[in-house]
C-alpha cells in the first residue's frame, strides 16, 4: 500500500518546515489521550504516521514506563524523528500494511494523519496488530478561524487545498467506524490552544502544508506572497511587531478494539 502522492512528496520536501512550524498539542489533550489508551506499564504503544515525532515525544514523555514504537512511511520525516528520538524504534510502514505480528500493541495513537488513510483497510490492519481490548486514539489540530486575519489566511488555503482528502476531517466519522465490526463506539473530547508565531513563522506554517509544498516553485511563491500580504495588511498583526497567536481547536477521539 503506497502513501498518498501529495503526502509523500509534500511532507518529504518540507519535513524541516513541518517540524519547525507545525503546532504541538496541549497538555490536557495529551493527558486525555494517554489516560484513554490505558497502556499498562511495560506495555507497547504505536504512534502511527508519526511524522517528525511531534506527538511521539509527548506520549513518550507522559508514559516513560511504556515502550513507544513510531511508524512513519515518509523517509524525510522518518529521518528527522529518528535523529530527535534515538531511543525510540522507528519503522517504515503504512497504516494499511504494518510490519508487526498480530496483537503486538496495547494501544495505537494517530495524530494529524487518519484522513490520509484508506480507512476500511487501515482499520482492519489496526485491529490485527492491537491486542483484544486495545485502544486506538485519533487527534487533530483543527483550524480555528474565529480571528479575522487567521480566517483570511485559511481562505487562501481553501483554494489551494480544494481537492485535499481531509477538507472536512469529520467526514470519516460518518463512514469509517459505522460499518466495521472491528471497533466499538467513539468517545470524543475537544480542547483549544494557541501557537505563538512570528509573521515569518506563519509563512513557514503555510509552507509546511502538503498541498503547498508540492506546488511548482512559482505557484508556491505566489501563495506565500498572498499570505505575507495578509500579515502586512492586518492592523492587529502590524501593531504587535512580534509574535501573533494562531488558534487551534483540538479534536480527540478514542475507541476500543472488539
Amino acid at each position: 500500500m503506497s502513501v498518498h502522492d501529495v503526502a509523500a512528496s509534500g511532507f518529504g520536501a518540507e519535513a524541516e518546515a513541518y517540524e519547525r512550524s507545525r503546532p504541538s498539542y496541549p497538555s490536557d489533550a495529551v493527558e486525555w489521550i494517554v489516560d484513554a489508551l490505558a497502556v499498562p506499564d511495560g506495555g507497547r504503544l504505536c504512534d502511527l504516521a508519526a511524522g517528525t515525532g511531534k506527538f511521539t515525544r509527548l506520549v513518550a514523555a507522559a508514559r516513560p514506563a511504556v515502550e513507544v514504537v513510531a511508524v512513519e512511511p515518509v523517509p524525510g520525516m522518518r529521518a528527522m524523528l529518528a535523529a530527535s528520538m534515538p531511543t525510540v524504534p522507528v519503522v517504515a510502514a503504512t497504516a494499511e500494511a504494518m510490519a508487526f505480528a498480530p496483537g503486538s500493541f496495547d494501544g495505537i495513537s494517530v495524530a494529524q494523519a487518519f484522513h490520509w488513510f484508506d480507512a476500511p483497510v487501515a482499520l482492519g490492519e489496526l485491529h490485527r496488530v492491537l491486542r483484544p481490548g486495545g485502544r486506538l486514539a485519533l487527534v487533530w489540530n483543527a483550524r480555528d478561524r474565529s480571528v479575522p486575519w487567521v480566517d483570511r489566511v485559511w481562505s487562501i488555503m481553501d483554494r489551494v487545498e480544494k481537492r485535499a482528502p481531509w477538507r472536512d476531517h469529520d467526514e470519516w466519522r460518518g463512514t469509517a467506524f459505522v460499518d466495521t465490526p472491528w471497533f466499538g463506539p467513539l468517545h470524543e473530547a475537544t480542547f483549544h490552544h494557541e501557537q505563538s508565531l512570528t509573521p515569518d513563522d506563519v509563512v513557514d506554517r503555510i509552507r509546511s502544508v502538503s498541498h503547498v509544498a508540492v506546488l511548482p516553485a512559482d505557484e508556491q511563491s505566489a501563495v506565500l506572497d498572498e499570505v505575507r500580504a495578509v500579515l502586512l495588511d492586518d492592523p492587529a498583526i502590524v501593531s504587535t511587531r512580534g509574535t501573533v497567536a494562531l488558534p487551534y481547536r483540538v479534536d480527540a477521539f478514542w475507541t476500543e478494539r472488539t
